[in-house]
């Protein structure tokens, strides 16, 4: 018996218009052991830090994009190097408070607070509540309004766009955040802000909490992405309890675009920069964009001033290579890696049959896993769907966003019951696992690209990606006919037309048809990639001591 056939006993097909992905794959286990998986083990680092992050997101329970990934697999990563590690998050009404282990009250603290009454904004206090618990091995701090019934904060079915003002409420969790350290006594070492929603703590943090004796941290801000920078006006950071004029100066935090406007506006973002010891980007390429091209936009004057540029640099997220482990992944119809590489043609299978697919391995499949927004190129995603039809290939999407409509409306018309083609504007996480096993493409055509994951995910599990060069996707794909052998790992376009698309698209089309045996050792490859958290977890650790007091 092929070694193909025996993984498949035991496999629990799917059956086509079912969410199959909601079941388990198997029915029995795995006739063989594909070997260990990844190791979580890290070395040890000489000096232990207290590390306080600060973030909107956290995976896995409260992930939207890729920011809480992040965030978890630093932390995590960290903690197995010898630190101590703590994520400060919203307490958010939408959290599965059964997916927390040990949740627990720890205090209440009252937290200074700006309200507007009778169209004015008046300074109180609102009383606060902290809970402590652990979140996929990750130590966390839940803060939220003690009594919910006397505001909205945090509350709504959702992360983002619930029923709650997400300025004032961001504005309020850094100021209960910093209150909660001070009124516990705490002193980290790191105070580790993530995007424009955290910024406004690095403000308060120098501007009052330095001088309340919570004197040790030092502060770093990660931009994961500068598509939304956190435009407030000065009334509003009065939410804060402090007003914003004490901002509203070009070197401070003042927004340069509403200069002679009535009113003049502050930009969290830049007020995180400039109050910030580092600043970092989530890739090499993103820094160089964001300092030398036109990424910042208006922000760049802020970024070139020499203390601001002096303070930029760029660490290329890793990916958590435990999660994210073919040879472990209890999500697969069957597990593989470079060394037992036969599942993966079981799961490009169960795929193909869950979704009513043609279950045909000599047909390219392309997978697209991404939020359906203009950054992410969606006239490109549209272009290689139609150019997968044109050339015998199988394309699935899977996403969502404020761009899906046009999607939705193929796979319901146009596309409904195709043999090659599936768009499913949606999002599963065990969906996403076995459409990554399956690809034989991931395809990643963003029109600027901080980092991104996918393609990690995608090389993971022994996809070669098709990105576009721009970003973190020009620091981790080598294109394979610009390399010498080898040394390239996908295929890569510069252009934003459908001709540079196509180019990349259709040379992977014939790798992948023509040269078999090689694609297959591209793939193998791929699957070895070091993508971890190691490295990248390294060099924030030695940025943290750079920066660090005893």
């Amino acid at each position: 018996m092929c070694v193909q056939r025996q993984l498949e006993l035991g496999v629990a097909w799917p059956t086509p218009g079912t969410k199959f992905w909601d079941l388990p794959p198997r029915a029995t286990p795995m006739p063989v052991d594909v070997g260990a998986g990844s190791s979580s083990v890290q070395p040890k680092d000489s000096r232990s830090l207290d590390i306080v992050h600060l973030t909107a997101e956290l995976a896995p329970i409260a992930k939207v994009g890729g920011l809480g990934d992040v965030v978890h697999g630093l932390a995590r990563t960290c903690l197995a190097r010898g630190h101590n590690v703590t994520v400060i998050m919203p307490f958010y009404e939408s959290l599965p408070q059964d997916q927390i282990e040990g949740l627990g009250f720890e205090l209440e603290v009252d937290v200074p607070k700006g309200y507007v009454w009778d169209g004015v904004m008046q300074v109180g206090s609102l009383r606060t509540a902290v809970f402590r618990g652990v979140i996929g091995g990750v130590p966390v701090i839940l803060i939220r309004p003690s009594d919910w019934n006397a505001c909205n904060l945090f509350r709504g079915g959702r992360i983002y766009g619930g029923s709650y003002n997400e300025m004032e409420s961001y504005l309020y969790f850094c100021r209960s955040a910093l209150e909660y350290l001070r009124a516990s006594g705490q002193q980290p070492h790191i105070l580790h802000l993530h995007e424009w929603q955290t910024s406004a703590a690095a403000m308060l943090y120098w501007e009052v909490y330095s001088q309340l004796g919570l004197y040790r941290p030092r502060v770093v801000l990660t931009i994961h992405n500068l598509d939304n920078t956190g435009e407030c006006r000065q009334d509003e950071f009065a939410y804060t309890g402090i007003e914003g004029e004490v901002f509203a100066t070009i070197e401070r935090a003042l927004d340069e675009r509403t200069i002679g406007h009535n009113p003049e506006r502050l930009n969290l973002m830049k007020g995180g920069m400039v109050y910030s010891n580092a600043v970092t980007t989530v890739s090499p390429s993103y820094a160089n964009e964001v300092l030398n091209g036109g990424a910042a936009g208006w922000l760049r004057s802020t970024l070139l001033r020499p203390e601001i540029k002096s303070k930029v640099r760029g660490i290329l997220n890793g990916i958590d290579v435990v999660e994210w482990d073919p040879a472990r992944d209890h999500l697969l119809a069957a597990n593989f890696n470079s060394q037992f590489p036969d599942g993966k043609q079981v799961c490009k299978k169960f795929l193909q049959k869950g979704l009513g697919l043609e279950e045909n391995p000599d047909k390219p499949l392309v997978a697209v896993i991404t939020r359906l927004v203009p950054q992410k190129g969606i006239h490109l995603i549209k272009a290689a769907l139609f150019r997968c039809v044109d050339k015998g290939a199988q394309f699935v999407l899977l996403g969502s966003g404020h761009c899906d409509g046009e999607f939705r409306a193929m796979s319901e018309q146009q596309f409904k019951d195709h043999k090659d083609i599936r768009l499913l504007v949606m999002y599963s996480e065990a969906l996403a696992h076995q459409i990554y096993a399956a690809a034989d493409i991931i395809l990643v055509p963003s029109m600027f690209e901080p980092c991104g994951l996918t393609q990690m995910i995608g090389m993971r599990y022994g996809a070669v990606p098709v990105v576009r060069k721009t970003g973190g996707l020009a620091d981790t794909v080598r294109d394979v006919d610009s390399h010498p052998p080898g040394e390239g790992n996908g295929y890569t376009f510069d252009g934003t037309d459908e001709a540079s698309l196509f180019s990349a698209l259709d040379c992977s089309f014939a790798h992948f048809k023509d040269k078999r045996r090689e694609w297959a050792e591209l793939s193998m490859t791929n699957m070895n990639t070091e993508l971890s958290w190691s490295r990248s977890a390294a060099d924030y650790v030695a940025l943290y001591n750079s920066i660090a007091m005893p």
